[in-house]
């Protein structure tokens, strides 16, 4: 079995929690293959994962990889994402960051999590993904986001406007600093701390959430995942931002964007202890109430 390991950060907190999981797929007779950028720094730091095979593209993963593993935070189990793509290889997020909602195997967890790979007692959670199109192709083939992408303002305090269509119909032009579209992924980022609604894994829908809007009747909106959607920004500026996942480049006044689900999913292993409304009242304190305390 073929393991790829994803990490952007070798420190002196984490460096044993690498070294945990090489010891445990070893033990296995499992095969490593290292993030190259990671390996050198597990080479260099501590000396470990010298004879490791290693990946730098998303094109090494296409074949010949049955399990990759991110060592992270949520930031990393996002990039481990845009190198797995569509190659069905079923994703595991270690958690060493902070809130750890997507990458939810706890650190100190590595040796069960993989004896439930191992014993195969775990379910694919299929997570979709947003594919971006833009009139200057921005994005070039790295144009998917797991989250969210968003418009927003740039060099301005101003306001912008932002024209929206569900598949060529007309929804409304968005008075605000910018608009979100979400997967159900991402309804539990950015979307969220913008008032968005939080919306459950295999939904199949699209979430439209404007940022600080300048009118009290326009609320996010949720529409089907098979509607393309089409953006336009206005406004004084020339140029605007667009960001996938947190990664942003300049955009033009008028250009216009189109937003599509990816026609592939992504496999992310689930185990049964794993729930989802139990990770968002655990990790977001949702629905906390001190008044509920004693009758639980």
């Amino acid at each position: 079995m073929n393991v790829a390991i994803y990490g952007a950060k070798v420190t002196k907190d984490n460096i044993r929690y690498y070294q945990e999981l090489l010891k445990n797929l070893e033990s296995r007779g499992w095969t490593p293959v290292l993030y190259d950028e990671l390996k050198e720094k597990l080479v260099k730091k501590v000396g470990i994962g010298v004879d490791c095979d290693v990946f730098s593209s998303y094109k090494d993963l296409q074949s010949g990889i049955d399990l990759s593993i991110s060592v992270g935070g949520d930031g990393t189990f996002i990039r481990n994402v845009k190198f797995v793509r569509d190659s069905g290889v079923p994703v595991m997020g270690i958690n060493t960051g902070r809130l750890g909602f997507l990458s939810n195997i706890y650190k100190d967890k590595i040796e069960h999590a993989i004896e439930l790979v191992s014993e195969k007692k775990y379910e694919h959670q299929k997570r979709s993904l947003l594919r971006v199109e833009t009139e200057q192709n921005l994005f070039s083939d790295d144009n998917l986001a797991f989250n969210e992408v968003t418009l927003q303002k740039k060099d301005t305090a101003s306001m912008i406007m932002v024209h929206t269509w569900l598949e060529e119909k007309f929804i409304n032009s968005y008075w605000a600093d910018g608009l979100i579209v979400s997967t159900p992924s991402g309804s539990t980022a950015y979307n969220l701390s913008c008032g968005g609604p939080i919306v459950t894994p295999g939904c199949q829908v699209h979430i439209l959430t404007p940022i600080a809007p300048h009118n009290l009747n326009v609320r996010p909106l949720v529409v089907p995942d098979h509607m393309p959607i089409k953006l336009q920004i206005e406004g004084r500026s020339r140029t605007y931002l667009i960001s996938l996942d947190g990664t942003s480049l300049s955009i033009k006044q008028n250009e216009i964007v189109y937003v599509h689900k990816a026609d592939f999913m992504i496999n992310v292993i689930k185990f049964e202890e794993n729930n989802f409304l139990d990770t968002i009242r655990k990790k977001m304190s949702w629905g906390e109430d001190t008044r509920n305390i004693k009758l639980k």
